[in-house]
């Protein structure tokens, strides 16, 4: 068989779509919460005039307009990716995969696009309501993309409404139980609220470390703070209980994913235990050093404390997916989970004691926290996407079957090309939006990259703050002094 250092085509394929994905999807879930933090930081100011809001708006526009243009360039890669390493899948799941796709671009991409010069450039152009509203259609827009993408993707997972032609190609059959799947409503909860509280920990991480810096003083960077730690408090513990009800459904419809997640090699008739840690041995079909707490599986699942569950031991070998990755991987998004619920709750007892700005060591806990989203939300895609194998279309299409007849070498070094592009143009952009995150939020920004300074001379105080234009002395001074939301 071809090979490239030890790999087959196949694996090298898959290893190719799952790093550009990875990559990918950081953006998109920094993109879908921003959209909605400034709709949200947009309405604050019209409502209240309190040019803080105005402030953080304009801070943070930049930044996701910079990693919403990431998110675009690398998506389009992906899609490169089903003509060029994955024909089979192309072909065979086209005619149900296909239209879904385009009904992503046609509904949310044109929605985007079509707001978002507005938003990014349109303030002083068409009035604030008309920027309110295309601000508004551009979070919108965030989150009909990822709808159809996960209509998409569980669909492979839970596949239903469809049929078979001669050719071996799905055919639609019913459109509404293909796009509403049984387990659609759960991964989209899932997915959506994991953007937003990835948002909120790169908000609270980014004020923290002005806070650190001693900008303190400084109102956004106040503001941004607290409004991060009040949504972590509540989406923290949201996601756990979403992500729970996520797993009763995956037990109903892929328990031998389930089954991998939980490190279960052998049926448990009697109560299966929480495995906390240990060493998956697949070869041996057991778990080494197991740490477990006894019949806790079982209950987490809803089945009492002596309620069976199946092992990988009634599944053949070659329907088993790899056991370690998944394991882990899960691990590492649930061991994230409950230390963000920790940190929301670290933060309201700050708040109630009135000391949430005065609380170094919380600070250095949301910096170091800051990507703890991102990582969760890699372990998550990691920990569902390898749990479907050895399918690309769970139950119905190998990943063997779906992917295009190239050699190996040929996959191995656009890998590697893929490996060096990416760290190299992603890695600058990255570092760029630190760099942006690094300077803490003044009201003198730019709106835009095409806009001067904002103007400030011949106007009073007052006119400064009602224009956005105030800095901080100025804005304190002014009917729409700043109010950090405490």
């Amino acid at each position: 068989m071809d090979s490239f250092l030890g790999l087959d085509a196949t694996i090298l394929a898959r290893i190719q779509f799952g790093f550009t994905v990875s990559f990918h999807f950081i953006f998109p879930a920094i993109s879908i919460g921003l959209a909605s933090y400034l709709a949200v930081l947009n309405a604050l100011y019209l409502w209240k005039r309190d040019a803080t809001y105005l402030r953080l708006f304009n801070f943070w526009v930049k930044i996701f307009a910079i990693s919403f243009a990431m998110g675009v360039v690398s998506g389009i890669v992906m899609s490169y990716q089903f003509g060029t390493n994955w024909s089979g899948f192309s072909d065979k799941a086209g005619p149900v995969v296909g239209p879904l796709m385009a009904y992503e671009v046609l509904t949310a991409f044109f929605l985007e696009a079509g707001f978002l010069g507005i938003m990014l450039f349109g303030r002083r152009k068409v009035g604030p309501g008309l920027h309110m509203l295309a601000t508004l259609m551009v979070a919108v827009g965030t989150a009909i993309s990822a709808t159809w993408i996960l209509s998409v993707n569980s669909w492979m997972q839970t596949p239903q409404g469809f049929g078979m032609n001669e050719a071996g190609q799905f055919i639609p059959e019913d459109w509404w139980a293909i796009v509403f799947t049984p387990s659609f409503p759960y991964r989209l909860a899932h997915t959506l609220t994991a953007a937003y509280l990835t948002t909120a920990f790169i908000v609270g991480g980014t004020g923290a470390w002005h806070l650190l810096r001693g900008h303190g003083h400084n109102p956004g960077v106040r503001t941004m703070f607290s409004m991060a730690m009040w949504m972590i408090v509540v989406t923290a513990p949201l996601q756990v209980m979403v992500g729970h009800e996520h797993g009763l459904n995956t037990l109903e419809h892929q328990p031998v994913k389930i089954a991998a997640m939980e490190g279960h090699f052998e049926s448990h008739p009697d109560g299966a235990p929480l495995i906390l840690l240990g060493l998956p041995d697949q070869a041996a079909g057991e778990m080494r050093y197991e740490i477990s707490i006894p019949h806790l599986s079982s209950v987490i699942f809803g089945l009492g404390w002596n309620g069976a569950m199946e092992g990988l031991d009634v599944v053949p070998d070659a329907e088993e997916p790899p056991v370690a990755v998944i394991f882990w991987s899960f691990r590492v998004m649930v061991g994230l989970g409950f230390l963000m619920v920790g940190a929301g709750l670290w933060g309201l007892w700050a708040r109630w004691r009135g000391a949430l700005y005065a609380t170094p060591m919380l600070w250095r806990a949301m910096v170091a926290m800051g990507p703890s989203g991102l990582v969760a939300v890699i372990a998550g895609w990691i920990t569902t996407e390898v749990g479907r194998q050895p399918y690309v279309v769970y139950g119905q299409l190998r990943t063997a079957d779906a992917v295009s007849p190239l050699g190996a070498s040929a996959v191995g070094w656009s890998l590697i090309a893929f490996v060096v592009i990416y760290f190299t143009v992603f890695g600058a952009g990255v570092v760029y939006l630190l760099r942006l995150m690094s300077k803490p939020p003044e009201l003198n920004e730019r709106e835009g990259p095409d806009e001067g300074p904002i103007r400030t001379a011949g106007l009073t105080p007052h006119q400064m703050v009602e224009d956005g234009q105030a800095g901080d002395g100025q804005a304190e001074t002014g009917r729409g002094a700043p109010r950090p939301a405490e």
